[in-house]
């Protein structure tokens, strides 16, 4: 992916751990927006890369964020999280280009009426992409089966799983409660693990 710090007239910087360097971005100034470039376009990409259908999209979307940000960079609370801050962007994007593209976010596989208000007890087993890389078909059908999933439950296991963000993070990020989180992350789950026990049942 092209540097996103030299697309908008940006000089790249250095950067270290995210928890050393997110408390430096202090909003108002090129060269901190430099830093929030340099530190989250690859994963605000590989996040957006997994929502949405092509590459092409990816690359578009991933670029708008950072553009968006840097418009509004100057009235962002230092006090807030940048990485919850920017993933919100690239969601609501997403979920723009899903919509102009006439594909539905609200259609899921699973009965969505028990996910808007009931809370789920979430074991803590995460979905570990590096481990399932040893394996090429699971890894296959791993991703067949977040790619049939709604937005909603894919945004939510990959910023939990992937991202490693917690609920709150993730409330914050996608503007819903806790408990949807949990509840949207306990059906992408269960989404995965269905894909895991057909596969193992096909090998019989």
């Amino acid at each position: 992916m092209k540097g996103l710090a030299g697309t908008l007239g940006i000089k790249p910087l250095t950067m270290q751990t995210r928890n050393q360097e997110e408390s430096k971005f202090i909003p108002g100034g090129v060269e901190a927006f430099s830093k929030v470039v340099d530190a989250y376009q690859h994963r605000v990409h590989g996040f957006v890369r997994r929502m949405v259908p092509s590459s092409e999209d990816a690359e578009d979307i991933t670029q708008e964020v950072f553009i968006r940000a840097f418009q509004n960079f100057e009235r962002f609370d230092a006090r807030a999280s940048v990485r919850t801050w920017l993933f919100r962007i690239a969601y609501n994007l997403c979920v723009d280009r899903a919509r102009k593209a006439g594909r539905t976010v609200q259609q899921v596989s699973m009965n969505m009426s028990a996910e808007i208000e009931e809370e789920y007890e979430v074991a803590d087993v995460r979905w570990q992409p590096d481990t399932i890389l040893e394996d090429s078909e699971m890894y296959a059908r791993v991703e067949q089966a977040i790619g049939r999933m709604s937005e909603k439950l894919r945004s939510v296991l990959l910023l939990h799983d992937k991202e490693d963000l917690s609920y709150e993070e993730i409330s914050d990020s996608l503007g819903i409660p806790v408990g949807t989180v949990k509840s949207r992350l306990f059906l992408a789950r269960n989404q995965l693990q269905q894909a895991v026990r057909d596969l193992v049942e096909e090998s019989r």
